[in-house]
């Protein structure tokens, strides 16, 4: 058990599948680095999860090290926190197998990832189905306390307690039935439950149309947009045709809404009382978000750009973080291999 002095050790992940936009920004990568000031923070870049869908090697490789320069771009210390690719820890395979083994197809049939797959007629191959055990091996393979989870992603938190549970029953010599205890000491020895950190105070980010801001929509401004492709994006923002003289209201605008992302409290303010005191544009109010956008990202795009100039040093950072996670993931295979029966492996 964690005692309240020591430090939580959370984890998040993140697929590599093309450049991040506001939204990965503001509803992953900002809230996810903000853990490692008072958590024992790890992340992984999820190459594996992203073979669901992706064919393409090139693509794949360039990615999983664009995801690498973003978090250290956006302020990620990898000498403080540890930061690795997923396919570099294979123990992650063998936990997923092992997982698999105690878990029924009744919960995978429940899983979201599934019925949307079903839902919008996509290709429901292996991985799609298995995907949440892979999630759960990733969880549980680091004796995980917290897990940075969004409403929506809060099924597969869940899926993963399940699947500790069916394990620790199976094999740990855990109670069947009734209700866990997780405010019972951990043994040290079963599978570590984690607990979700739900991040209700997320804003959900809206695209140049309004709607959530994502690819499949194509209403999105990419983290490193060019000052040039920014621009183009923001002042593309839809708005209605309330004419400039008018006073307008700021709570329904997209403009305003992307701005108070990014600027401080007292600029938040004044653009407010500029929408409402009329003789103020939308096309004001978007140069407006312009401004505070690039101050806010250039020297992040500058960094970003000498990062993916250097591909080994990328390598080589990523590559000191699978050593560090696999230094924490041994231990926990090796534990369930003896509870299990299996030999020791020669390698743990």
């Amino acid at each position: 058990m964690t005692s309240p002095s020591a430090r939580l050790r959370s984890l998040s992940g993140i697929k590599p599948t093309g450049q991040p936009h506001w939204g990965n920004y503001f509803g992953m990568i900002r809230p996810a680095l903000q853990l490692a000031h008072d958590h024992d923070a790890m992340y992984f870049i999820a190459d594996y999860h992203a073979l669901t869908a992706v064919r393409d090697p090139k693509a794949l490789a360039e990615d999983s090290r664009g995801i690498a320069a973003t978090m250290l771009a956006c302020g990620l210390d990898p000498v403080q926190t540890i930061v690795w690719r997923q396919s570099d820890v294979p123990e992650v395979l063998e936990l997923t197998w092992l997982l698999s083994c105690a878990t029924s197809l009744g919960l995978l049939d429940r899983a979201h990832s599934v019925k949307d797959a079903r839902a919008k007629g996509k290709e429901l191959n292996h991985g799609v189905y298995t995907y949440p055990v892979l999630m759960a091996a990733d969880i549980l393979l680091y004796d995980t306390d917290v897990v940075p989870v969004g409403k929506d992603q809060k099924q597969h938190l869940e899926m993963a307690r399940d699947m500790a549970t069916f394990v620790n029953v199976a094999w740990f010599g855990h109670q069947a039935g009734g209700t866990v205890d997780d405010s019972a000491p951990w043994d040290g020895k079963s599978l570590k439950r984690p607990r979700a950190i739900v991040q209700d105070n997320v804003a959900v980010v809206p695209g140049l149309d309004g709607q959530k801001m994502s690819k499949s929509y194509g209403n999105y401004i990419a983290v490193f947009a060019s000052p040039k492709e920014l621009k183009q994006r923001v002042m593309a923002i839809q708005t209605d045709s309330t004419p400039l003289e008018e006073p307008k209201n700021p709570d329904t605008c997209n403009v305003f809404a992307l701005y108070k992302l990014l600027a401080t409290a007292d600029q938040v303010q004044d653009l407010r009382a500029k929408y409402l005191g009329g003789n103020f544009g939308y096309g004001h109010a978007k140069l407006a978000l312009l401004a505070v956008a690039e101050a806010h990202f250039a020297p992040m795009r500058q960094r970003y750009a000498e990062l993916m100039a250097k591909p080994n040093d990328l390598d080589a950072i990523l590559a000191d973080g699978a050593v560090r996670a696999r230094a924490i993931a041994k231990p926990v295979v090796a534990r369930l291999r003896q509870a299990i029966g299996l030999p020791a492996h020669p390698h743990l």
